[in-house]
């Protein structure tokens, strides 16, 4: 089994960089091979451009799909992301590790995102979800964040986390994804710190357990349901009989029955 972690964090010493290899070193001990894309050292550029295809259709105009569908094609994919691919090919788990940022992952992933789930070769109109690129591998979010679980319930000030993370769930399951509930470490107060540092430093001692232990126990983790092409009408609406409705419409249905 082998496993790839996208590591998005500027400081090679952070407790995000921390835990990505805790998971290495927790995949490793079960016998896994374990693979690390660390963006900010890569250099990795999450803007995508004109400049990273050489062999143009459309000089004048850049038009994203149509280049990128172009370079599926025609097998002058650019090198950096053709290398992500190959790497996501090849796990059996990816793992996103990421800190949350302004209510976001950190630019440099959503860039990775953009770019790397290139349009001809890993999704296209037929070729996502049950039918994606990356059926029968799996996926999770790992990230932290800065308060309390509390803050970050329903009615939490810093925002519900279930839809906060919804959007890169999503995306994961688009590209043919199963995807395993995410991991959240709270309350990583690393350098702005709030709470008294022995308290912290106990806190971050428990979320490496606990993520090494989660790791080690990986089959238990339940995967995060979506709906099949099937289940979305021709109006692009989901229909009436289908199994998972979206945590926007089940969130809002839950409020309203308490």
């Amino acid at each position: 089994m082998h496993a790839h972690i996208v590591l998005a964090h500027p400081e090679p010493q952070s407790y995000n960089a921390h835990l990505a290899t805790t998971a290495r070193h927790a995949l490793e001990a079960q016998g896994w091979s374990v693979s690390i894309s660390d963006l900010y050292q890569l250099d990795f550029d999450p803007c995508e451009r004109a400049s990273h295809y050489v062999e143009r259709i459309a000089p004048q105009r850049f038009d994203v799909q149509s280049e990128q569908r172009n370079a599926s094609g025609g097998g002058t994919i650019p090198a950096d992301v053709a290398s992500e691919i190959a790497l996501l090919e090849k796990a059996d788990l990816v793992i996103l590790q990421y800190p949350m940022w302004w209510h976001l992952p950190p630019a440099i992933l959503k860039g990775w995102m953009d770019r790397v789930f290139i349009y001809g070769d890993v999704y296209t109109s037929k070729q996502r979800f049950e039918h994606g690129r990356f059926v029968g591998r799996r996926a999770m979010i790992s990230v932290t964040v800065g308060t309390s679980e509390a803050t970050y319930a329903h009615n939490g000030r810093s925002g519900d986390i279930d839809l906060l993370l919804w959007p890169i769930n999503f995306s994961l399951a688009y590209v043919g994804f199963e995807v395993l509930n995410h991991f959240v470490a709270y309350g990583v107060e690393a350098g702005l710190r709030y709470s008294d540092s022995a308290t912290v430093d106990a806190r971050l001692n428990k979320i490496t357990t606990d993520w090494s232990s989660l790791l080690h126990n990986l089959d238990s983790i339940p995967s995060i349901p979506f709906n099949k092409m099937a289940h979305w009408g021709a109006d692009g609406l989901i229909t009436p009989d289908s199994p998972v409705y979206s945590p926007f419409i089940r969130r809002t249905k839950t409020l309203e029955l308490e």
